[in-house]
């Protein structure tokens, strides 16, 4: 059995090799293995050059000709996905790795097709910004509102979700609204999906963020362009 493991990578020289080891020493369920597909989305502050220097065997490289946005480099790695599922994780140290077993677990006891790592069970508080946190939070509502979800964190990147699955959903966003797309075409293709709580460590904009309000505006796009049209 194995796991796909997808990240995306754009001007993270400074936490790339340190969440690639992260993702390597990761404790999974017994019998299970790790595949890892990093895509650089035309890194330009030498992340580049430290991926060259990777040479573990179960680690495949794919360097971008220009960027293309994260939610693309998501939609180039899927398909080279050969595990039985798939989780992505971003290349800051804000998601911790160790997290993954807690995921998988819960996938494969209750036979679901997907499980989030929800940022806010337990009522925690997880962003510097009350606005990125509040926003999430309206997002979800009206996810779960309009396609009969019950999501607490749609915005999470801890999706862990059946690989087979996820190959099968027509993608289409290019950004970090591919977040929404891909829990409103679950939401509309299955209800085998659940959350566990996962630890998170936010950063501010002075240490790298890099989603801003215009994200939210084309992830709320997308909710009801998803809903209209399927």
């Amino acid at each position: 059995m194995k796991l796909s493991v997808i990240i995306c990578v754009y001007n993270e020289k400074g936490t790339i090799l340190e969440i690639l080891e992260r993702v390597q020493s990761a404790e999974l369920e017994p019998g299970w293995e790790k595949e890892i597909i990093i895509v650089d989305n035309f890194s330009t502050d030498g992340t580049r050059e430290l991926l060259k220097t990777i040479t573990a065997g179960n680690v495949r490289i794919v360097l971008q000709s220009r960027n293309l946005g994260k939610g693309n480099s998501i939609r180039t790695a899927i398909p080279l996905c050969t595990g039985d599922y798939t989780i992505t994780q971003d290349a800051d140290l804000e998601y911790h790795p160790r997290q993954y077993k807690a995921l998988l677990l819960k996938a494969l006891s209750e036979g679901l097709d997907a499980v989030y790592g929800s940022r806010v069970l337990g009522e925690r508080r997880y962003h510097h910004y009350a606005v990125n946190y509040w926003g999430v939070r309206f997002l979800t509502f009206l996810t779960n509102l309009l396609f009969g979800s019950a999501f607490t964190d749609v915005a999470t990147n801890y999706k862990l979700v059946r690989t087979a699955l996820l190959q099968s959903l027509e993608l289409h966003c290019c950004g970090f609204d591919l977040d929404f797309e891909i829990s409103n075409k679950l939401a509309l293709c299955t209800k085998k999906i659940a959350e566990v709580p996962i630890a998170f460590e936010p950063r501010t904009y002075g240490q790298g963020k890099k989603i801003h309000a215009a994200d939210g505006l084309k992830a709320l796009m997308v909710i009801m362009r998803n809903r209209l049209f399927g």
